[in-house]
């Protein structure tokens, strides 16, 4: 215990807040430094300035670097992401400031915690334990860049080729009683609607693109009790997140005074996307519906896809997910579920190139992102022992 706390204070005091991705190079060191400590042998990838540019400009000067560690032929590659979020405002901190971590009550404090030191840590532990053991057959990835959506960190690495074990294990937090199996995708959209601008003192000159926009999200109803009639096989951490979902004006832009009849307005819509799903027939049904309300109205209208993520699963038969179900009941006493996550994780691009992947990790995962964020400590511990456990499996 007094080793995973000393551990992953050190992770979580190397402040990796992305954007813009501060800290990368001197927490890759560390790692670094661990695991060769440990006799793997080590690689650094640094991420082309170009991807990084296209996918976050504000993030261009800062390096992406990817760290590897391999020892043995591997049957197991364990990948964490070490960025985390932005702290967000020092007051809202109760119990110690974001970055100098304070153990209390079986809980380490401090952002990152479970977002994903934590997991990071669990991979850490069960490294030195394995290796110790004589164990030579796994590899390592610390990855940046997950919490600006992945391509620039788990991306670029299932793309480059460098994973050679047949199997993958993300460590997020997941909760130590539970796999998960996979994740849903999403499908953002923007749609733009133009009208005519004019004086608020003579409306009838112009024609208000806020109203044919209100029109368009008030008939979006029935898209989304259309497609909520849909429910996936799976099991799912919250039974709700089953069905696809709808979520209408997180974003919104328009006209800038009271006075204005807007020549203009825009609402974002947020579709999460269950496994059986396919994202194109996706954004086909959303695009149409929208156009054929759209010939009701006297504006423009526009539908734009502004952001695309994938679902990912493998079946929860899977050998992978049968022999880590089987390590953790053996540390924590009963079988884990086997659920779809309702936010995306980085397993897609794994999935996607082919290579099998779960999800499991120490939590709790509803603190992440949150003030006076934490991670269970006991299950960091026990999350590297059923790592451990694997790892003997394998060999």
């Amino acid at each position: 215990m007094d080793e995973a706390i000393s551990l992953l204070s050190k992770l979580i005091s190397i402040p990796t807040v992305n954007p813009p991705g501060e800290k990368y190079q001197e927490f890759v060191e560390f790692a670094e430094r661990f695991f060769k400590s440990l006799g793997m042998e080590t690689e650094v990838l640094e991420v082309p300035k170009s991807e990084v540019a296209a996918r976050c400009p504000e993030c261009a000067d800062y390096p992406r670097l990817i760290l590897l560690a391999r020892i043995g032929e591997p049957k197991i590659h364990f990948n964490g992401h070490y960025d985390v979020v932005p702290p967000g405002p020092l007051e809202s901190w109760k119990v110690t400031r974001p970055f100098e971590p304070v153990y209390r009550d079986g809980r380490l404090y401090g952002r990152g915690a479970v977002d994903m030191k934590g997991g990071l840590a669990a991979i850490m532990l069960a490294a030195e334990r394995a290796v110790k053991a004589g164990l030579k057959n796994f590899e390592v990835s610390f990855v940046p860049d997950e919490e600006i959506g992945g391509e620039t960190g788990a991306g670029y690495l299932a793309r480059s080729g460098k994973v050679k074990a047949p199997w993958v294990i993300i460590a997020e937090g997941s909760g130590e009683d539970n796999v998960w199996i996979g994740h849903r995708g999403l499908v953002w959209f923007l749609v733009e609607v133009y009208g005519k601008q004019a004086h608020g003192s003579t409306p009838w000159l112009g024609l208000n693109a806020f109203e044919g926009a209100a029109y368009i999200a008030y008939r979006l109803r029935e898209y989304a009790k259309e497609v909520s009639a849909r429910v996936s096989k799976y099991e799912y951490d919250d039974p709700r997140a089953a069905s696809p979902t709808v979520t209408i004006g997180g974003e919104v832009r328009g006209s800038v005074k009271t006075n204005v009849v807007p020549g203009y307005f825009a609402f974002s819509v947020d579709r999460r996307v269950i496994p059986e799903e396919d994202l194109e027939q996706v954004k086909r049904e959303f695009i149409e519906f929208v156009e054929r309300v759209a010939k009701e109205l006297p504006h423009r209208v526009e539908v734009k896809v502004t952001n695309v993520s994938e679902a990912a699963l493998i079946e929860p038969t899977h050998p992978l997910v049968e022999a880590l179900s089987s390590s953790v009941e053996e540390v924590i006493g009963r079988k884990p579920r086997r659920t779809v996550c309702v936010g995306g994780l980085d397993a897609r691009f794994f999935i996607k190139a082919g290579i099998p992947t779960v999800t499991y990790g120490p939590g709790p995962i509803g603190l992440a992102h949150a003030p006076d964020e934490y991670v269970e400590v006991r299950q960091v511990v026990n999350v590297a022992q059923v790592y451990f456990n694997l790892l003997k499996k394998l060999r």
